[in-house]
């Protein structure tokens, strides 16, 4: 790759700055575009856009940035984009710093802005070799997500579509996914949402789904999916808990989408579960009342003491295989005399210690 520095003026890189929202933003006389569709949406904090802002009035050294030259001659910003944006926001009078707005500087303090000369470095390569350095010089800064690394690899039509539909502020699959409740964690301009349902459709297997539709004319049967699994959401789960959020859905979707469920039923057992006290994670109890997994509940334990207690009236000795000789309680667990599914609680009375070989053969480990 051919890399040349370059020592240009915010009044030159700013002019004619454009933000168009999700249609982008250019400026440099119109042949920079500053966030190509690979980039993220502008994440920089208040406090990061103003550093940014300071850094230039007080004449300090802004870090480099790196732009890609084009075939057609323009400029694509490949590292820089969120300080290049604040700049242009700040010179386009969108926010003031220390509450003055640019206009309201001398024309002195205006000049030593817009006179102010930024480090460009200017990179010329092949596609591969433009990601490959994209995906180096955004190890520091504020990290990219794998997401949006994987959004580096696989431009294209397909993921245009995707973005539009997944990774806006306020996009469609946040606004269904949040109509009535939230569903998901994250945020859609971190592209968290796209991953989640790249992630249910795919099993897991993100950059496999992305590189089969990466030249896809549009994201439908993602987007499809999505609307799909949200609807099965919430016509089997009809009474909203904070709980849900965060659920993996796409994947119990997945498996049960062709089982008749009775939302009745399911309710009347998540809401005996919500109030049963051995349930310590209560997000589980949406997988667990499909699957019966007892895994997803994370079960209250004995406690060290009831285990203590239990041990010494035991003598040590296993009830189950009834060795003579007693255990050490290192080789001994704890075990619900009634198993919770069937009533029983973690309670002194329903506690029982066996030794480990006993304890795993009547759980089945």
């Amino acid at each position: 790759m051919k890399i040349e520095l370059h020592k240009i003026s915010v009044r030159d890189v700013i002019a004619d700055f454009e933000d168009s929202a999700e249609e982008g933003v250019t400026a440099y006389g119109g042949k920079l575009d500053i966030r190509p569709k690979y980039q993220r949406e502008f994440v920089y904090t208040g406090k990061q856009r103003d550093a940014v802002i300071e850094t230039i009035k007080q004449d300090f050294p802004l870090n480099v940035m790196y732009w890609m030259v084009k075939d057609d001659g323009g400029y694509e910003v490949l590292d820089g984009q969120q300080r290049t944006i604040s700049i242009g926001q700040y010179v386009n009078g969108d926010f003031s710093l220390e509450n003055r707005f640019i206009h309201n500087l001398t024309s002195e303090e205006q000049n030593q802005i817009l006179d102010y000369e930024l480090m460009i470095y200017f990179c010329e390569g092949t596609d591969k070799e433009r990601l490959d350095w994209f995906k180096i010089i955004n190890i520091a800064g504020e990290k990219l997500t794998d997401q949006e690394l994987r959004n580096a690899v696989y431009t294209g039509p397909w993921l245009s579509d995707a973005k539009l539909k997944f990774s806006k502020t306020n996009c469609a699959a946040y606004l269904l996914a949040n109509d009535g409740g939230s569903l998901l964690k994250g945020s859609p301009i971190r592209q968290e949402y796209l991953e989640t349902s790249l992630s249910w459709i795919n099993s897991g297997e993100v950059a496999d789904y992305m590189a089969v539709h990466q030249h896809d004319s549009d994201a439908d049967a993602l987007w499809n999916y999505f609307q799909n699994v949200i609807a099965w959401v919430r016509t089997n789960f009809a009474i909203y808990r904070k709980e849900m959020k965060g659920v993996a859905w796409g994947e119990l979707y997945n498996d049960f989408k062709e089982s008749e469920l009775d939302a009745g039923k399911l309710e009347t057992e998540i809401k005996e579960l919500m109030l049963d006290e051995d349930v310590t994670k209560k997000s589980g109890i949406y997988p667990y009342v499909l699957t019966r997994q007892e895994k997803h509940l994370n079960l209250r334990s004995f406690t060290d003491k009831t285990k203590r207690e239990v041990y010494e009236k035991q003598k040590g000795i296993c009830p189950r295989c009834k060795e003579e000789k007693p255990f050490d309680i290192s080789d001994m667990e704890a075990d619900h005399i009634t198993p919770w599914h069937e009533g029983g609680k973690t309670t002194a009375e329903n506690c029982q210690m066996l030794c480990k070989p006993c304890n795993r053969t009547k759980s089945g480990k």
